[in-house]
Protein backbone atom coordinates (compact mmCIF):
# COMPACT_ATOMS: atom_id res chain seq x y z
CA UNK A 1 0.00 0.00 0.00
CA UNK A 2 1.43 3.68 -0.50
CA UNK A 3 1.98 5.03 2.98
CA UNK A 4 3.25 8.91 3.69
CA UNK A 5 6.58 8.20 5.84
CA UNK A 6 8.89 10.59 7.54
CA UNK A 7 12.16 8.37 6.63
CA UNK A 8 14.34 9.42 8.85
CA UNK A 9 15.74 12.88 11.18
CA UNK A 10 16.13 15.85 10.05
CA UNK A 11 14.13 18.54 7.90
CA UNK A 12 12.36 17.20 5.28
CA UNK A 13 12.71 13.75 4.78
CA UNK A 14 9.10 12.79 3.42
CA UNK A 15 8.77 9.70 0.74
CA UNK A 16 5.54 8.54 -0.47
CA UNK A 17 6.26 4.86 -0.03
CA UNK A 18 5.12 1.34 -0.97
CA UNK A 19 4.86 -0.74 2.44
CA UNK A 20 3.07 -3.76 3.65
CA UNK A 21 -0.47 -3.52 4.47
CA UNK A 22 -0.39 -3.90 8.62
CA UNK A 23 -1.93 -7.01 10.62
CA UNK A 24 -4.24 -6.03 13.87
CA UNK A 25 -3.74 -8.22 16.57
CA UNK A 26 -5.60 -9.04 19.30
CA UNK A 27 -8.04 -5.88 20.23
CA UNK A 28 -7.23 -4.30 17.36
CA UNK A 29 -9.03 -3.71 13.83
CA UNK A 30 -7.48 -3.10 10.48
CA UNK A 31 -9.14 0.16 8.92
CA UNK A 32 -9.14 1.10 5.38
CA UNK A 33 -8.79 4.84 5.70
CA UNK A 34 -11.13 6.94 4.48
CA UNK A 35 -9.78 10.55 4.74
CA UNK A 36 -7.06 11.84 7.06
CA UNK A 37 -6.76 15.68 8.01
CA UNK A 38 -3.45 17.52 7.83
CA UNK A 39 -2.67 19.28 11.34
CA UNK A 40 -0.03 21.60 12.32
CA UNK A 41 1.93 18.71 14.22
CA UNK A 42 2.61 17.00 10.49
CA UNK A 43 3.93 20.08 8.70
CA UNK A 44 6.39 20.44 12.33
CA UNK A 45 7.72 16.54 11.89
CA UNK A 46 8.32 17.54 8.64
CA UNK A 47 10.40 20.40 9.31
CA UNK A 48 11.94 18.33 12.51
CA UNK A 49 10.24 20.56 15.38
CA UNK A 50 8.50 17.96 17.15
CA UNK A 51 9.13 14.37 18.53
CA UNK A 52 8.98 11.20 16.40
CA UNK A 53 10.66 7.90 16.21
CA UNK A 54 11.58 7.53 12.28
CA UNK A 55 10.65 5.98 10.26
CA UNK A 56 7.07 6.37 10.38
CA UNK A 57 4.00 7.46 8.55
CA UNK A 58 2.47 10.22 9.43
CA UNK A 59 -1.05 11.45 10.05
CA UNK A 60 -3.31 11.23 13.28
CA UNK A 61 -6.85 12.72 12.53
CA UNK A 62 -8.74 10.27 10.30
CA UNK A 63 -12.01 8.46 9.34
CA UNK A 64 -11.72 4.96 8.59
CA UNK A 65 -13.82 1.36 7.67
CA UNK A 66 -13.09 -1.33 9.54
CA UNK A 67 -12.05 -3.97 7.34
CA UNK A 68 -10.91 -6.77 9.71
CA UNK A 69 -11.52 -7.68 12.83
CA UNK A 70 -8.38 -9.05 15.66
CA UNK A 71 -8.71 -11.73 18.26
CA UNK A 72 -11.20 -10.87 20.86
CA UNK A 73 -12.92 -7.88 19.44
CA UNK A 74 -16.47 -7.34 20.10
CA UNK A 75 -17.34 -3.61 19.90
CA UNK A 76 -17.48 -2.52 16.36
CA UNK A 77 -18.25 -5.04 13.03
CA UNK A 78 -16.35 -5.26 9.79
CA UNK A 79 -17.97 -2.47 7.56
CA UNK A 80 -18.68 0.12 10.69
CA UNK A 81 -17.24 3.33 10.12
CA UNK A 82 -14.90 5.09 12.71
CA UNK A 83 -12.50 7.70 14.46
CA UNK A 84 -10.63 6.95 17.01
CA UNK A 85 -8.72 9.00 20.24
CA UNK A 86 -4.74 8.94 19.10
CA UNK A 87 -3.75 7.64 22.56
CA UNK A 88 -1.79 4.70 21.63
CA UNK A 89 0.87 2.61 24.15
CA UNK A 90 -0.58 4.53 26.75
CA UNK A 91 0.75 2.60 29.82
CA UNK A 92 -2.27 1.60 31.85
CA UNK A 93 -0.91 1.77 35.00
CA UNK A 94 0.63 5.16 35.65
CA UNK A 95 -1.05 7.58 37.87
CA UNK A 96 -2.08 10.07 34.66
CA UNK A 97 -3.96 6.46 33.53
CA UNK A 98 -5.32 5.69 36.48
CA UNK A 99 -7.07 8.99 36.76
CA UNK A 100 -8.40 8.74 33.38
CA UNK A 101 -5.98 10.87 31.69
CA UNK A 102 -4.32 8.61 29.26
CA UNK A 103 -4.06 11.33 26.78
CA UNK A 104 -0.99 12.49 28.97
CA UNK A 105 0.38 9.81 29.70
CA UNK A 106 4.46 9.70 28.85
CA UNK A 107 4.18 6.36 27.94
CA UNK A 108 1.80 7.30 24.65
CA UNK A 109 2.78 7.08 21.33
CA UNK A 110 0.30 8.89 18.99
CA UNK A 111 -0.69 7.42 15.02
CA UNK A 112 1.91 9.72 13.53
CA UNK A 113 4.77 10.11 15.35
CA UNK A 114 5.23 7.62 17.53
CA UNK A 115 3.33 4.70 15.77
CA UNK A 116 2.39 3.96 12.12
CA UNK A 117 -0.31 6.74 11.48
CA UNK A 118 -2.95 7.44 8.92
CA UNK A 119 -1.60 8.82 5.70
CA UNK A 120 -1.56 5.56 4.11
CA UNK A 121 -4.05 2.98 2.55
CA UNK A 122 -4.85 0.88 5.97
CA UNK A 123 -4.35 1.63 9.74
CA UNK A 124 -4.60 -0.74 12.53
CA UNK A 125 -6.06 0.80 15.97
CA UNK A 126 -7.37 -0.81 19.71
CA UNK A 127 -10.61 -1.00 19.59
CA UNK A 128 -10.97 0.82 22.70
CA UNK A 129 -9.72 3.64 20.99
CA UNK A 130 -12.37 3.49 18.48
CA UNK A 131 -16.04 5.68 18.34
CA UNK A 132 -18.52 4.63 15.69
CA UNK A 133 -19.73 7.55 13.55
CA UNK A 134 -23.67 8.53 12.71
CA UNK A 135 -24.45 7.89 8.63
CA UNK A 136 -25.24 11.69 8.67
CA UNK A 137 -21.13 12.68 9.77
CA UNK A 138 -19.33 12.70 6.35
CA UNK A 139 -15.94 10.67 5.99
CA UNK A 140 -14.42 14.69 5.68
CA UNK A 141 -16.16 15.87 8.77
CA UNK A 142 -14.73 12.33 10.74
CA UNK A 143 -11.57 13.14 9.12
CA UNK A 144 -11.81 16.85 11.07
CA UNK A 145 -13.22 14.80 14.29
CA UNK A 146 -9.96 14.92 16.13
CA UNK A 147 -9.34 18.57 16.06
CA UNK A 148 -12.72 19.42 17.20
CA UNK A 149 -12.74 16.96 20.21
CA UNK A 150 -9.64 19.08 21.19
CA UNK A 151 -11.78 21.95 21.00
CA UNK A 152 -14.75 20.71 22.66
CA UNK A 153 -12.65 19.20 25.52
CA UNK A 154 -10.73 22.47 25.79
CA UNK A 155 -13.56 25.09 25.56
CA UNK A 156 -16.53 22.94 26.74
CA UNK A 157 -14.75 20.91 29.36
CA UNK A 158 -11.41 22.90 30.60
CA UNK A 159 -12.55 26.37 30.60
CA UNK A 160 -16.48 25.56 30.99
CA UNK A 161 -18.28 28.19 28.49
CA UNK A 162 -21.54 29.48 29.85
CA UNK A 163 -24.75 29.83 28.39
CA UNK A 164 -24.26 33.95 28.05
CA UNK A 165 -20.84 34.25 27.41
CA UNK A 166 -19.21 36.75 25.83
CA UNK A 167 -16.17 34.80 24.27
CA UNK A 168 -13.17 35.88 22.29
CA UNK A 169 -11.04 33.47 20.35
CA UNK A 170 -7.30 34.94 19.21
CA UNK A 171 -6.33 33.15 16.10
CA UNK A 172 -8.40 32.04 13.28
CA UNK A 173 -7.11 29.01 12.09
CA UNK A 174 -8.45 25.56 12.16
CA UNK A 175 -8.62 25.27 15.71
CA UNK A 176 -9.76 28.96 16.35
CA UNK A 177 -12.47 28.38 14.33
CA UNK A 178 -13.46 25.04 15.89
CA UNK A 179 -13.07 26.47 19.69
CA UNK A 180 -15.43 29.35 18.01
CA UNK A 181 -18.16 26.42 17.25
CA UNK A 182 -17.65 24.78 20.56
CA UNK A 183 -18.31 28.30 22.43
CA UNK A 184 -21.54 28.67 20.18
CA UNK A 185 -22.30 25.49 21.24
CA UNK A 186 -22.03 25.57 24.75
CA UNK A 187 -24.11 28.98 24.63
CA UNK A 188 -21.98 31.62 24.56
CA UNK A 189 -23.90 34.60 22.84
CA UNK A 190 -21.13 36.18 21.32
CA UNK A 191 -18.63 35.27 19.35
CA UNK A 192 -15.59 37.57 18.31
CA UNK A 193 -12.42 36.04 16.36
CA UNK A 194 -9.32 37.77 16.25
CA UNK A 195 -6.53 37.49 13.63
CA UNK A 196 -4.13 39.89 11.72
CA UNK A 197 -4.01 41.68 8.19
CA UNK A 198 -2.51 38.21 6.82
CA UNK A 199 -5.59 36.39 7.65
CA UNK A 200 -7.47 38.90 5.94
CA UNK A 201 -7.65 36.85 2.63
CA UNK A 202 -9.00 33.68 3.83
CA UNK A 203 -9.40 32.86 7.61
CA UNK A 204 -11.26 35.93 8.88
CA UNK A 205 -13.82 36.13 6.02
CA UNK A 206 -14.10 31.94 7.03
CA UNK A 207 -14.81 33.27 10.48
CA UNK A 208 -17.58 36.10 8.98
CA UNK A 209 -18.71 33.00 6.99
CA UNK A 210 -19.35 30.89 10.23
CA UNK A 211 -21.12 33.71 11.69
CA UNK A 212 -18.69 35.04 14.00
CA UNK A 213 -17.75 38.80 14.55
CA UNK A 214 -14.18 39.18 12.77
CA UNK A 215 -11.39 41.51 13.72
CA UNK A 216 -8.28 42.60 12.55
CA UNK A 217 -6.11 43.57 15.58
CA UNK A 218 -3.96 45.53 13.02
CA UNK A 219 -7.18 47.72 11.87
CA UNK A 220 -9.62 47.69 14.77
CA UNK A 221 -8.62 46.84 18.79
CA UNK A 222 -9.96 44.02 20.19
CA UNK A 223 -10.62 45.10 23.67
CA UNK A 224 -12.65 48.71 22.48
CA UNK A 225 -15.02 46.37 20.90
CA UNK A 226 -15.26 44.15 23.98
CA UNK A 227 -15.48 47.07 26.67
CA UNK A 228 -18.41 48.26 24.00
CA UNK A 229 -20.18 44.69 23.61
CA UNK A 230 -19.96 44.04 27.29
CA UNK A 231 -20.77 47.45 29.23
CA UNK A 232 -16.93 47.70 30.24
CA UNK A 233 -17.25 45.13 31.94
CA UNK A 234 -14.90 42.33 29.35
CA UNK A 235 -15.24 38.71 27.69
CA UNK A 236 -16.08 35.81 30.01
CA UNK A 237 -13.68 33.85 28.32
CA UNK A 238 -10.91 34.38 26.05
CA UNK A 239 -9.82 31.19 24.20
CA UNK A 240 -5.85 31.76 22.53
CA UNK A 241 -5.28 29.73 19.30
CA UNK A 242 -2.46 31.87 17.86
CA UNK A 243 0.67 30.72 20.54
CA UNK A 244 1.99 34.32 19.59
CA UNK A 245 3.46 35.96 22.10
CA UNK A 246 1.35 39.40 21.15
CA UNK A 247 -1.74 37.11 21.48
CA UNK A 248 -0.99 35.65 24.54
CA UNK A 249 0.06 38.84 26.28
CA UNK A 250 -3.34 40.14 25.29
CA UNK A 251 -5.62 37.52 26.66
CA UNK A 252 -5.39 39.03 30.31
CA UNK A 253 -6.58 42.90 28.81
CA UNK A 254 -9.89 41.21 27.43
CA UNK A 255 -10.74 39.11 30.13
CA UNK A 256 -13.40 40.22 32.53
CA UNK A 257 -12.21 40.08 36.03
CA UNK A 258 -13.35 36.60 37.59
CA UNK A 259 -13.24 35.88 33.27
CA UNK A 260 -11.55 32.59 31.94
CA UNK A 261 -8.49 32.21 29.93
CA UNK A 262 -8.16 28.69 27.95
CA UNK A 263 -4.99 28.59 26.81
CA UNK A 264 -4.56 26.38 23.55
CA UNK A 265 -2.19 27.72 21.10
CA UNK A 266 1.36 26.98 21.61
CA UNK A 267 4.65 28.93 21.12
CA UNK A 268 7.66 28.54 20.59
CA UNK A 269 10.64 27.68 22.48
CA UNK A 270 10.96 31.40 23.71
CA UNK A 271 10.36 32.49 26.76
CA UNK A 272 6.92 34.38 26.87
CA UNK A 273 6.11 37.71 28.65
CA UNK A 274 2.97 37.67 30.33
CA UNK A 275 0.88 40.03 32.78
CA UNK A 276 0.98 38.36 35.73
CA UNK A 277 0.47 41.21 38.03
CA UNK A 278 -2.99 42.23 36.17
CA UNK A 279 -4.06 38.72 35.68
CA UNK A 280 -3.42 38.74 39.51
CA UNK A 281 -5.75 41.77 40.08
CA UNK A 282 -8.36 40.26 37.74
CA UNK A 283 -8.74 36.87 39.51
CA UNK A 284 -8.62 35.32 35.92
CA UNK A 285 -8.37 31.39 35.38
CA UNK A 286 -6.34 30.17 33.61
CA UNK A 287 -6.52 26.91 31.44
CA UNK A 288 -3.84 24.82 29.86
CA UNK A 289 -5.05 22.22 27.47
CA UNK A 290 -3.44 19.10 25.97
CA UNK A 291 -5.40 16.54 23.46
CA UNK A 292 -8.63 14.78 24.55
CA UNK A 293 -10.43 13.22 26.74
CA UNK A 294 -12.96 10.02 25.87
CA UNK A 295 -15.88 12.51 26.53
CA UNK A 296 -14.81 15.13 24.44
CA UNK A 297 -15.12 12.76 21.52
CA UNK A 298 -18.70 11.78 22.67
CA UNK A 299 -19.40 15.39 22.54
CA UNK A 300 -17.84 16.17 19.32
CA UNK A 301 -19.68 13.58 17.72
CA UNK A 302 -23.28 14.54 18.98
CA UNK A 303 -22.52 18.81 18.39
CA UNK A 304 -21.80 17.20 14.93
CA UNK A 305 -24.49 15.04 14.35
CA UNK A 306 -27.04 17.47 15.64
CA UNK A 307 -25.89 20.40 13.23
CA UNK A 308 -24.52 22.27 16.39
CA UNK A 309 -20.98 22.18 15.13
CA UNK A 310 -19.96 21.63 11.56
CA UNK A 311 -15.99 20.45 11.10
CA UNK A 312 -15.92 20.08 7.70
CA UNK A 313 -16.59 23.93 7.03
CA UNK A 314 -12.81 24.46 8.04
CA UNK A 315 -11.92 22.65 4.89
CA UNK A 316 -10.71 23.78 1.91
CA UNK A 317 -9.02 21.58 0.16
CA UNK A 318 -9.25 17.99 -0.25
CA UNK A 319 -7.02 15.92 -2.67
CA UNK A 320 -5.53 12.32 -3.03
CA UNK A 321 -2.70 11.09 -0.77
CA UNK A 322 -0.24 11.17 -3.64
CA UNK A 323 -0.90 15.34 -3.80
CA UNK A 324 0.28 15.61 -0.51
CA UNK A 325 3.08 18.24 -1.49
CA UNK A 326 0.59 20.72 -3.20
CA UNK A 327 -1.99 20.46 0.00
CA UNK A 328 1.44 21.02 2.62
CA UNK A 329 2.45 23.64 1.01
CA UNK A 330 -1.39 25.24 0.36
CA UNK A 331 -0.77 25.19 4.06
CA UNK A 332 2.42 26.35 4.16
CA UNK A 333 1.61 29.48 2.34
CA UNK A 334 -1.72 30.00 4.01
CA UNK A 335 -3.39 29.14 0.48
CA UNK A 336 -5.34 26.36 2.43
CA UNK A 337 -7.05 26.25 6.15
CA UNK A 338 -7.78 22.69 6.63
CA UNK A 339 -5.80 19.91 4.30
CA UNK A 340 -7.42 16.24 3.67
CA UNK A 341 -5.78 13.69 2.10
CA UNK A 342 -8.03 10.86 -0.02
CA UNK A 343 -5.63 7.35 0.61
Amino acid sequence: MKALVKTQKGAGNLELRDVRVPHPGPGEVLLQVQAVGICGTDLHIRDDQFPYWPPVTLGHEFCGRVTELGPGVTHVAEGDRVVGEPHNRACGHCYLCRTGNIQICVGKRSPGWGVDGAMAEYLVMPEVLLHKLPAGISDIAGAVMEPTANAVHDVLERARVEAGDLAVVIGPGPIGLLAAMAARAGGARQVLVVGTSCDEAMRLPKAKELGFIAVNVQKEDPADLVTRLTDGIGADLVVECSGSPEGIASTVSLARKKGRICAIGLPGDQAIVFPYKQAAFKVCDLFFCMSTSYTSWVKAIHLTASGRMTPEAVVTHARPLTEWEFVFCEMDHQRALKGILIP
